[in-house]
């Protein structure tokens, strides 16, 4: 102790010379820099008022400006969902932190709100059962049953990263849980845990390196890393701008693709066990099963399910009801590989389906996909009205009573708050209705036609949290597609960046085609997170089951639910809630 205070009483005594004349010289810049930006904004840029009025405090005006999306999450209250303790749930449970918290909620919840009914006497989590499969197009020549009832949703390859798309995939696959596409196609980081068989690659384009390549990749990865390595090795073997289509096989020392042009009969019979459950999305840019006139490729689309458990088709989604937007930015050559377009240039899909100009005319194309496939289809749809849907329900009837096979095994409902990493403002959450009331519309109204055993209901709108997802089981989902929370977990901070737009890109290297920020993303270790979080899921459901006394998520319904409102007024019964809450 004394001979620190000696030492403090000394400092002033020693000379740093060296950081002295650095601060110095720092001043001197600043006031220089500061001097030039003073003199530019008054007297020659004549594009900007405020800046010609306060040249340098007005900057900081855009300074703010630009910190205001990443940073709002630490210095705000939680606004988009609940509470931010919901947020901290998904970062904990991805990073195997504990998920309990203490007294309540940093915030208040919500006192309108759908909640669940306790038993007296309730159930030990183990006497849930672990069973949480669903079976979609039971009575298809190749019926899709779920290891899970928690899936990723739609995500497109391009709108995120190579990386990011690989951490989702093996994620998955290590979960045992479904993925879907997104309507981006079915790219070869899909297909990342699918490994190089030398004896059976006729589907494959392999480009092996010479003895010199190989060596090259070897001492770097000794004095680097695997990931630097595989870079170059692929500049050294691969000679076309789109060599990131490419997966690498870290044993054989060989990059390879599904080679789309080689013949059908080369193609897995099975769907390959060592990758995820896929399911393909198409959306109205066709990608992945167009030819290149842009017209649906049948044989494509054979290929492309030789790998895939389901097809969705996509007419909207909750955030935009067109097609999807990608900025010039994140067409990257590989994305247009993948896509079959020209890369660098903004690639906004249409508006409409191909094929839905009526009902009819979906439904008969539905019937096609199912009959080429062989497979499970089905369809995602923004419920609007009840009209709207009831539409949909009249056709499904009648279509199975005329023992027609062209109506869709299922329909995927997102609601109106449903997320985009780009999507057009005037329609964000003022189109559509909720997630809860529009899924009570699907299911009731199956339900009074008489054909809801024959369609499946997948829910998907602002889940984080295993109470997010019951009370949609209850309401009649019976599988939960999740996008913001999967995004969380693979470390998504929230910075509203996903687009690319205006020069920035998200700042961890999950939604973004820039190179120097991807080069940071740690794959293998998101996928693990990935893994985690959904395995918490599971388990935080099958908790809520147990004080609930249900034994299986199959006997999950309604009468399970209560709703109080902002008065205080309980109904305990959901179904005069929704009733006079969805009126003429």
């Amino acid at each position: 102790m004394e001979a620190l205070l000696q030492f403090s009483d000394n400092l002033g005594a020693y000379d740093f010379a060296i950081l002295t004349f650095l601060l110095k010289a720092s001043m001197v810049v600043f006031f220089l820099l500061a001097l030039f930006i003073l003199i530019y904004d008054r007297f020659i840029q004549r594009e900007d008022q405020l800046l010609i009025n306060y040249p340098l405090i007005g900057r900081m005006r855009y300074l703010f400006y630009l910190l205001r999306d990443p940073m709002r999450q630490y210095f705000g209250d939680e606004k988009f969902y609940e509470s931010f303790d919901k947020v901290k749930w998904v970062y904990d449970s991805a990073e195997n932190k504990s998920a309990y918290t203490s007294f309540s909620p940093g915030q208040p919840q919500k006192s309108a709100r759908l909640s669940i009914k306790n038993v007296n006497c309730v159930l030990n989590t183990e006497d849930v059962s672990d069973d949480f499969s669903v079976v979609f197009g039971s009575t298809s020549p190749n019926p899709f049953r779920t290891k899970s009832v928690f899936g990723r949703s739609a995500m497109s390859d391009g709108a995120i990263s190579p990386e990011g798309t690989r951490a989702f995939s093996k994620g998955a696959y290590l979960g045992q849980f479904p993925i879907n596409t997104g309507e981006g196609s079915l790219t070869s980081n899909f297909l990342y845990t699918h490994m190089y068989n030398k004896d059976d690659n006729c589907y494959m384009d392999v480009k092996e390196g010479t003895f010199f390549a190989k060596s090259v990749y070897k001492i770097i990865k000794f004095f680097s890393n695997k990931a630097i390595g595989q870079r170059i090795y692929k500049h050294l073997v691969i000679h076309s701008p789109d060599y990131e289509s490419y997966l690498f096989d870290s044993d054989a020392i060989v990059c390879y693709r599904v080679n789309w042009n080689a013949s059908l009969e080369s193609f897995p019979t099975h769907v390959p066990s060592d990758i995820p459950d896929i399911i393909f999305q198409i959306g109205s840019g066709l990608y992945g099963v167009r030819n290149e006139e842009g017209n649906f490729d049948e044989l494509r689309y054979k290929k492309t399910m030789c790998f895939a458990k389901m097809t969705e088709i996509k007419m909207a989604q909750g955030a935009k009801q067109t097609g999807g937007k990608l900025l010039a930015s994140k067409v990257s050559e590989s994305v247009a590989y993948y896509r079959g377009v020209e890369a660098h240039k903004d690639l906004f899909s249409p508006n409409q389906f191909p094929f839905s100009s009526s009902l009819e005319e979906l439904f008969t194309f539905i019937g096609r996909l199912k009959k080429i496939s062989q497979k499970p289809v089905g369809v995602k749809i923004v419920i609007s009205s009840q009209d709207s849907f009831t539409e949909y329900a009249n056709l499904i009837k009648k279509k199975i009573d005329e023992g027609s096979n062209d109506y869709p095994d299922f329909m995927t409902i997102d609601g109106g708050d449903g997320g985009s990493g780009a999507a057009p403002l005037e329609m964000m959450m003022t189109v559509g209705m909720i997630i809860a009331k529009a899924l009570y519309i699907a299911d009731t109204t199956l339900r009074k036609v008489g054909v809801r055993e024959k369609v499946k209901l997948i829910a998907s709108e602002k889940v984080l949290t295993p109470d997010d997802a019951v009370v949609l089981f209850g309401i009649g989902a019976d599988y939960v597609a999740i996008a913001r929370a999967f995004m969380m977990s693979a470390g998504c901070i929230r910075a509203r960046e996903c687009s690319g737009a205006n020069g920035r890109d998200c700042p961890v290297g999950l939604a973004t085609q820039n190179k120097a920020k991807r080069a940071s993303f740690l794959t293998e270790q998101k996928a693990k997170n990935v893994a985690r979080y959904h395995g918490q899921l599971v388990y935080g459901l099958r908790n809520l089951l147990a004080i609930m006394g249900i034994n299986h998520i199959s006997k999950l319904d309604k009468s399970n639910l209560i709703f109080k409102d902002h008065t205080g007024k309980t109904y305990m019964n959901v179904d005069r809630y929704f009733k006079e809450s969805i009126v003429d």
